[in-house]
């Protein structure tokens, strides 16, 4: 029989669907050999050297032109993630391999730097961590995004960056400059305030009342922050929109 699906521990997904582009599909079978002790993924992590790291895009309903992404794939585990499909690409699953099988782009650094010192490059604000969160926890070890920050700040670049993460307080010796040159904001997503549907929705994003303290802590510092409140899901999260919006005004969003 198809073996019945069972939750992977600290995961946000149990599933883990073939690539889309593949030309074959596989199914897992149960072939009676029961595994008792519930399973779980060690976190995998390949090492990319970059061609390019300025993502750029045209579309009218995005409100950047260019973006930066350290890494590929996310250890967050949101099972809501619009860019699960992305590891497609890379002939891997949006499903599991998505938040386990990740790839870092360890020459981040010196492209984006190549990068902005081309002749003709006219700059305009760079969104960092869009398809995936650049603080998420691999990052502590990795420290792409911080090497990015030193260079926007010695570039003196506008970067606006997007996370649900509070390992960004560790960059403040490196934002706290940039925003008294008037080139960062720093956009928290905050979509829950009870742990329990936090560890459902984003199993190792941190916890509500960290993101609101980190909300705070970049406001008092001088660094303009706002808050993302998405998605709203009818019946799961909706009920707490004017909530999370009060409590984020109260730690320092401006919008």
């Amino acid at each position: 029989m198809t073996v019945p699906l069972t939750r992977i521990r600290g995961r946000g997904t149990a599933i883990n669907p073939d690539n889309r582009f593949a030309p074959t599909r596989s199914e897992a079978f149960d072939d009676g050999w029961e595994q008792e002790v519930p399973p779980t993924r060690a976190t995998e992590v390949r090492r990319e050297t970059a061609k390019s790291v300025l993502t750029r895009n045209q579309s009218p309903d995005v409100g950047f032109d260019r973006s930066v992404n350290p890494y590929r794939g996310c250890e967050h585990g949101c099972i809501y993630c619009f860019a699960r499909p992305s590891h497609a690409y890379w002939d891997l699953s949006p499903g599991i391999d998505f938040e386990t099988r990740l790839i870092a782009k360890t020459n981040l650094a010196e492209r984006l730097e190549a990068e902005l010192s081309k002749p003709g490059y006219v700059p305009q604000p760079i969104a960092l961590g869009v398809n995936t969160d650049a603080y998420q926890p691999l990052e502590r070890e990795q420290r792409l995004t911080r090497q990015a920050l030193e260079v926007l700040l010695r570039f003196r670049h506008p970067v606006h960056i997007i996370t649900k993460g509070s390992l960004v307080l560790r960059d403040l010796d490196l934002l706290v400059p940039l925003a008294e040159q008037r080139l960062v904001s720093v956009s928290v997503s905050l979509t829950t305030l009870d742990d329990e549907l936090k560890r459902i929705m984003e199993p190792r994003a941190a916890a509500p009342t960290a993101r609101l303290r980190t909300l705070r802590t970049l406001h008092e510092a001088g660094v303009p922050v706002s808050v993302m409140c998405a998605p709203m899901i009818p019946m799961i999260n909706d009920m707490e929109l004017e909530r999370l919006l009060e409590a984020a005004r109260d730690a320092g969003a401006g919008s």
